[in-house]
């Protein structure tokens, strides 16, 4: 276990200053693998927190992206994503630009984490960003526009309820086959009678599995 620090910080993107909560472990100068964090539709970042403190303490330097700061949104319903969705997925690849170049991370182990519409920009970044090097991504899917654009994918970790009523868990299934049709290594975890949002004991569960993860395809 490492002790944390947490800060918040700004860099650029498209003009805008765009806040990042920073949960850093503490090194001596080593260099972490880094993992951005994306909050979904609702602008809140309290989830998105509890997991950073979590991957901090066990060796990840982890930024929460407040990409909403890139449009001046603090929600966003379908009429929204649509208007912004490829302006935040820019806001994405800036972040990890800037991620790469802090003293504390190995910029060829930086992840993303996408919580339902972060989950959604989190993979769509990682489909022409050779810089993503694994996803873990909670009631998300890769939008199907995509496929125009996609260059690339990495490991993924799907993490959905079957009983989702905002994200159907098609899309879940729909990136399975996604990934297996390209032979990208992934993991899976459809969880019973589990809506858009997750129980303790689901979470608890998807934590365990999201460290495990990240560690084989980041902290190796």
């Amino acid at each position: 276990m490492f002790p944390i620090t947490q800060t918040q910080t700004t860099f650029e993107s498209g003009k805008e200053s765009i806040r990042l909560d920073c949960f850093l472990p503490s090194g001596n100068g080593n260099r972490f693998p880094a993992v951005i964090s994306l909050h979904g539709s609702g602008g809140g970042v309290a989830g998105t927190n509890a997991h950073a403190s979590m991957l901090a303490a066990q060796g990840f330097a982890v930024y929460v992206l407040h990409y909403f700061d890139r449009t001046g949104t603090t929600f966003a319903d379908k009429e929204t994503i649509f208007r912004h969705f490829p302006i935040w997925v820019k806001t994405v690849w800036d972040a990890v630009s800037y991620v790469e170049r802090q003293p504390q991370v190995d910029p060829q182990r930086i992840g993303l984490l996408g919580f339902s519409l972060g989950a959604y920009l989190s993979l769509s970044d990682a489909a022409v960003d050779t810089r993503v090097r694994a996803v873990v991504e909670f009631f998300g899917g890769l939008p199907k526009e995509m496929r125009f654009f996609m260059r690339r994918l990495c490991p993924v970790l799907i993490l959905h309820g079957d009983a989702d009523p905002t994200v159907p868990v098609e899309e879940a299934y729909h990136l399975q086959k996604i990934l297996e049709k390209k032979n990208i290594p992934y993991e899976m975890q459809i969880y019973p009678g589990a809506g858009h949002g997750f129980d303790d004991e689901v979470w608890h569960d998807a934590g365990v599995r999201t460290l495990a993860f990240l560690q084989k395809y980041l902290a190796a």
